[in-house]
């Protein structure tokens, strides 16, 4: 349990992020111009291998710092107000608290996505130092199996470190769907996200291009109770799951490429992480008419997309301008099995 002082400087820092969140979301609404939410790769290896993901490798090397830094500088000169790091497993590049600086040294807010395997308490603490606001863990069962080692058990100690050492948010997703042996897992981990002081999401299981799987009659009563769980977090904007819990398709303006980045470890733009290969133009190439572009073209994949941060991103954007420019075949969505991250 936090000391008081210690519970009153988190207090304050919250604040000041949350400050920071309504200036972003001020800025969003004032104008369509700049990205809101880039996801950018230090690194493509991961010491995992869950048998859903086809976002990692286990021999990539770690993207130079320099070459980080001008990518990040770019999205500076964008106004992106969000810049996350993903990957593979973003802990494995060896200065990401440099490259965490360098993100709030642009009065961004800065983000990762990870596996939590690396963390500890000094690690935790360096994060903190380095100006972390966001972190987010995926625990897709209680106990590990063939599918995936991301388990409560084996991260609960790690969970306990964060709720003890964590200056910065942190948001736990549980997953339902395709692939996950025993679907009640996802409420057991999202009460004890909730008791550690966490917030809590529930993510989907998608295809190779974040497509839509409808989920059982067991799954959507889980997935229900766990959304439910996760009411006070700005993430509950998730509507569209609804939808897509039942097999819906979800009309709805996608804005990627534009207020959305996904940036790969060879610092090409990609509508997401699903749907990489399109527009594949280098970050240092991307100009505000890149922007202005692809928020008005219409995403074929878009209507059966689980890709809950692009959504997420794209919402405050649903009443504005018509999309009339169609997306190029190279864009259309393909297939194969993998879990939604929250992102």
């Amino acid at each position: 349990m936090p000391s008081l002082g210690k519970q009153i400087r988190r207090n304050l820092l919250a604040a000041n992020r949350r400050a920071r969140e309504y200036r972003m979301l001020f800025d969003g609404v004032r104008s369509t111009s700049h990205p809101v939410l880039a996801h950018i790769i230090p690194t493509r290896r991961c010491n995992l291998s869950c048998t859903y993901c086809n976002e990692y490798d286990d021999f990539s090397k770690q993207i130079p710092t320099a070459e980080m830094k001008r990518r990040i500088d770019h999205l500076g000169r964008l106004g992106t107000s969000i810049i996350s790091f993903s990957g593979g497993e973003p802990l494995l590049h060896d200065e990401l608290d440099e490259l965490i600086r360098h993100i709030r040294s642009h009065g961004a807010l800065a983000g990762m996505i990870t596996n939590g395997f690396l963390l500890n308490a000094d690690r935790i603490r360096r994060l903190n130092k380095a100006g972390l606001d966001h972190m987010q863990i995926s625990i897709d069962n209680v106990k590990p199996d063939d599918v995936s080692k991301k388990s409560l058990k084996t991260l609960d100690h790690r969970l306990e470190l964060l709720s003890e050492h964590a200056d910065f948010h942190v948001n736990i997703n549980s997953v339902v769907g395709g692939g996950i042996h025993d679907p009640h897992d996802a409420i057991v981990v999202a009460k004890r996200a909730v008791e550690l002081g966490f917030t809590s999401t529930v993510g989907i299981i998608h295809d190779g291009d974040g497509q839509l799987q409808p989920l059982s009659d067991v799954e959507q009563e889980i997935f229900l109770q766990v959304r439910d769980m996760g009411k006070k977090n700005y993430a509950r904007l998730n509507y569209f799951q609804d939808n897509i819990a039942h097999g819906k398709e979800n009309t709805w303006k996608c804005r990627a490429g534009a207020r959305y980045l996904y940036v790969c470890e060879d610092g090409l733009v990609h509508y997401c992480s699903q749907q990489r290969g399109y527009p594949a133009k280098p970050i240092a190439d991307y100009t505000t008419e890149d922007i202005k572009r692809e928020f008005l073209t219409e995403k074929g994949c878009a209507p059966r997309c689980t890709v809950a941060c692009v959504h997420y991103t794209s919402y405050m954007d649903f009443w504005r301008a018509p999309q009339t420019i169609a997306a190029p075949a190279a864009a259309q969505p393909k297939s194969d099995l993998v879990q939604l991250q929250i992102r």
